[in-house]
């Protein structure tokens, strides 16, 4: 699995003009699939970045995690995180897992980050949403399960 964490104020995402999920501090997941993943990566995943640590300590130091810090998470799924862009002016994504096994990876690793004491917000699988969000720091990480 892929995922890119933004450390945010403030995030939230609308679909169809309505505000579905929104946090305060915290962060900003944007999670895809990629073939052959399965639900025990999705677990790993969760756990690393539960445990990441990458926010302000007292002495402003990046020195606590998402779960020590009590901030929220907002999870937003994103199959363009896929995009290959190796040949040519357009990105391939036939790295992503099917819409299927995505929606079912997606979820489980919500469910995932949920177990592990975070408040969690969703965004909505497939669906063309706006995502809005404040990044602090900024502080921008990229994970992949597969590296």
């Amino acid at each position: 699995m892929r995922a890119l964490l933004q450390r945010v104020h403030h995030a939230s995402v609308v679909v169809d003009g309505i505000k579905i999920g929104e946090i305060g501090s915290g962060l900003l997941i944007l999670i895809c699939a990629m073939q052959g993943d399965t639900a025990a990566e999705a677990d790993q995943l969760a756990t690393k970045i539960a445990k990441l640590r990458i926010f302000k300590d007292e002495l402003g130091k990046m020195n606590v995690s998402l779960k020590d810090s009590g901030g929220g998470a907002l999870v937003v799924s994103q199959f363009t995180l896929a995009a290959d862009t190796s040949r040519g002016n357009r990105p391939g994504f036939s790295s992503a897992a099917n819409p299927e096994d995505g929606r079912r990876l997606y979820e489980h690793f919500v469910q995932a980050v949920q177990a592990l004491g975070i408040t969690t917000a969703t965004g909505s699988f497939g669906a063309d949403m706006d995502v809005s969000l404040t990044n602090a720091g900024p502080v921008t990480i990229w994970l992949d399960t597969s590296v």
